[in-house]
């Protein structure tokens, strides 16, 4: 499936980060005691990198909140409406297959399973720099009128005035 060109470099680093997990965890959960060292240092790496990726996509993500988006977590990470469904097989694909490596060679290589943050974040960083958000005012629900305001609008209801708020 050919990477869409809309936040290519974030689809690929996706990806790249599962197959150097695969490279160093799947020999060592095959008995390769020789790399446990390196591969205990890349799952700790990736997951040190994750921490960057999340802090910078959610920092991303409260610009465009201040800019007028209306952003949430369900769709800055999990790409709940942000993204096309191509990208979302991608960035999805990544993290299920990360979750398969470690899921699979976690009883070897336990700090394995810290690596599925990562893709996850870089789902985060794909929505925060390219994802599209409605407006904030136009999916915020109407607030309930508070009693005060109800009581004072049907007093004026009674006396022939419009009954509406200021402003209708």
């Amino acid at each position: 499936m050919p990477v869409p060109h809309e936040g290519r470099r974030i689809i690929e680093v996706s990806w790249a980060s599962d197959a150097l997990f695969a490279a160093t965890a799947v020999p060592v959960a095959l008995g390769v005691t020789a790399l446990e060292p390196v591969s205990v240092v890349v799952a700790l790496g990736l997951f040190l990198a994750s921490l960057g990726v999340w802090i910078y996509a959610f920092g991303l993500g409260l610009v465009r909140s201040a800019r007028g988006d209306n952003v949430a977590v369900a769709n800055l990470f999990l790409l709940q409406g942000s993204a096309p469904k191509k990208i979302k097989q991608h960035l999805f694909g990544s993290l299920a297959l990360s979750v398969v490596i470690a899921l699979a060679t976690g009883f070897r290589a336990p700090a394995g399973f810290l690596v599925p943050m990562l893709p996850l974040g870089l789902a985060g960083l794909w929505a925060a720099r390219h994802g599209t958000f409605p407006a904030r005012g136009s999916t915020a629900p109407r607030p309930a009128r508070s009693k005060v305001a109800r009581s004072a609008s049907e007093r004026t209801t009674r006396d022939g005035s419009s009954g509406g708020r200021a402003g209708e």
